[in-house]
Formats: structure tokens, sequence, C-alpha cells
């Protein structure tokens, strides 16, 4: 491992979940953390995650966008950092069969244009890639590592794939520093409300507090490896701080149905999911990914890395902040609580 020092560090997807656990991580480490934001009209908006953890002022943002391989080059140039850590990517597995061509410009293309500008303009920075266990989508193993063949099912899933292998074509033909971290699914009071396990617990809170009356849900016994967006992000600084890139599957090694992390939401609030679960077949996948479970085991070995947050927690966790947030937002009829 190498010593700690102050360090630059650069990060896109900033604004996002996994961004804004990782620059909180990074700050406590005494590094100085600059983000890429695409421009926006809601810039308040985006940051919200910054603010929700209170560091949205040790930040330095600046504009940029993984399309423009220029402006990528000049931020590299201008800031010149020692990490590089590309989250930034068109995330929402759903929405890429609507929007293949931007997922694919953004998730897939988009890593290349992060390479090529540290590349070019900061070789030797470290370089992290955020590859996904979708990657793996038809699973060919039961239990996925490293060495398990991919069977990407989603536009999304396959743009990771290709920024997944590019990450190891520039480390292989340039001799960077680059590495990727499978990451299992992974959550938090941050994940928006599209994502199935915020949507779950934003919908708990908010039958409980008599505002929503039901959750329509897709494929309710699709199973995951679920863990917490705090603990992965020490899994990629981790990475960077190796003498050699590799990858690394990033999991808790145990999977859950979806039916289950509903039961133990409600179970949280005190409430039955059978009252209130209605299955919609419009929120099925076209191609759905029936199960994902990770072993972590590599990761355990070489970089001292384990999971710590049990699912019941982040769910409870997660349902909590979702209650907190309505309580504060939203004029709560104490008649109609359940």
């Amino acid at each position: 491992m190498r010593a700690r020092k102050l360090r630059k560090a650069l990060i896109t997807g900033i604004t996002g979940q996994d961004g804004a656990y990782l620059a909180q991580l990074l700050l406590g480490k005494g590094y100085e953390v600059h983000g890429v934001v695409r421009r926006s009209s809601h810039a308040e908006v985006s940051s919200h995650r910054l603010r929700w953890l209170g560091i949205e002022n040790d930040v330095k943002l600046i504009d940029g966008n993984l399309n423009d391989l220029s402006c990528l080059m000049r931020i590299m140039q201008t800031i010149k950092p020692d990490e590089v850590y590309n989250l930034g990517a068109q995330s929402f597995v759903h929405s890429s069969w609507q929007q293949p061509l931007l997922t694919a410009q953004v998730t897939a293309v988009g890593v290349t244009n992060v390479l090529e500008a540290v590349r070019i303009e900061a070789p030797t920075a470290r370089f992290y890639q955020a590859s996904s266990s979708e990657m793996f989508g038809l699973i060919q193993e039961t239990i996925q590592s490293e060495t398990t063949p991919f069977y990407p099912r989603s536009p999304y899933a396959v743009a990771k794939l290709y920024g997944h292998w590019i990450t190891v074509n520039y480390r292989e033909s340039f001799g960077m520093h680059a590495s990727s971290g499978i990451l299992f699914n992974h959550e938090s009071p941050l994940r928006g409300k599209e994502f199935v396990t915020r949507k779950v617990t934003d919908a708990a809170a908010r039958i409980k507090l008599g505002l929503q009356d039901e959750l329509p849900m897709g494929n309710i016994d699709a199973k995951r490896d679920w863990g917490h967006a705090k603990d992965y992000v020490k899994a990629m600084w981790m990475m960077l701080q190796q003498d050699k890139p590799d990858d690394y599957v990033v999991a808790t090694g145990r999977t859950t149905t979806v039916r289950d992390m509903i039961r133990i939401a409600f179970d949280h609030i005190g409430l039955n999911p059978a009252d209130f679960v209605r299955i919609d077949a419009s929120l099925f996948r076209p191609a759905e990914v029936e199960v994902l479970q990770g072993n972590p085991e590599k990761a355990k070995a070489k970089l001292g890395w384990e999971a710590k947050i049990t699912l019941e927690e982040m769910i409870a966790e997660m349902v909590d902040a979702d209650l907190a947030r309505l309580r504060r937002s939203e004029d709560i009829d104490p008649s109609k609580m359940r």
C-alpha cells in the first residue's frame, strides 16, 4: 500500500450516489477532491447528494462531459490529478432500452475519452473504472468471480462491458495503472428513486404515512447481491493504492430476492407487503437477469476488503431516511397514517 499524503482526486459522476460517498471518503483522507459535472439548468438539484452529506462546499466542481474529449483533456491538464475515478454513466438499466445510443456514447465510448485524456495529459494518474455485475447477465456460473464469462442482457450491460474491456486494453497497451471494480448492486439513502431498492423504501415510507396506497412492481423473484455504497467506495480507493492494477469483484456473497427485500422494508415499519404490492407486467425487463451473486474472495485476499453493512441494516437506514424526508417535505395527515 502507498503511504498516505495530500493527493488530488478527480471524480466523474461525483453528484451520483457513489461519487458523493467516494468524495466524502477521500476528503476524510485529506485529498483535494475535484468533480466533473455535466452542465445542467438544474444544478442545485444535481448536487443534492453532496449537500445531504454536508460536503458540497468542500469539493471543487468543474463543468465537463464524457463525450467531449477536448474538454476532458483540458480538465486533466489543469488539475493534474493523482487518481481518476470514472463513475459517470447513463446508469439506469431500464432506460438503456429507450436510450441505447445515448447509453453507448456515455457509458461505453465515454470511458475511452476519459482514458485517452488521462493517457495524454496525466499519464502517472491511477485510474478506476466503475464496471458492473450486470455484465454477467445470463449467468454462466452460479456464483460470479473475476474469471466468470460475461453475457450482458441490456444495452447498459453491453456498454459497461465495452468500458471494462477498454480499461483492460489501455492497461495492457500503455502500461497505465488502470483498475476496474465489478461492483454488484449497492444502495443507500442517496440512491435514486428509479432504482428498485429506493423505489421500495420510498413507497414503504409513503404507504406508512398515508401518501400512497400501493407499490407496483415487476419481477419480484429476481435475485440480487446487495451491499451498501459506503462499503463499496472503500474498495474503489483500495484498488488504486495497490502496486499493480487489477480487476476485482466487489460483492457481499449473499443473494436475496426482490420479494424478500420488499419484506425487509415493510417489516421495518410494521406493514404486510402482501396488502400493498401489485405486479405490473409493463415493469418487466425485455431480457431479465434472474440471479446475481458475487464472489468477493479476491478483494478480501488482495485488498483486505469485505462488506460490513448488512442488507437488513441498509434497508432500515433507507426506509428511515425516506420517512424523515417525507415528514419534512409533505403535509402529513395523521388520520391516514398506517
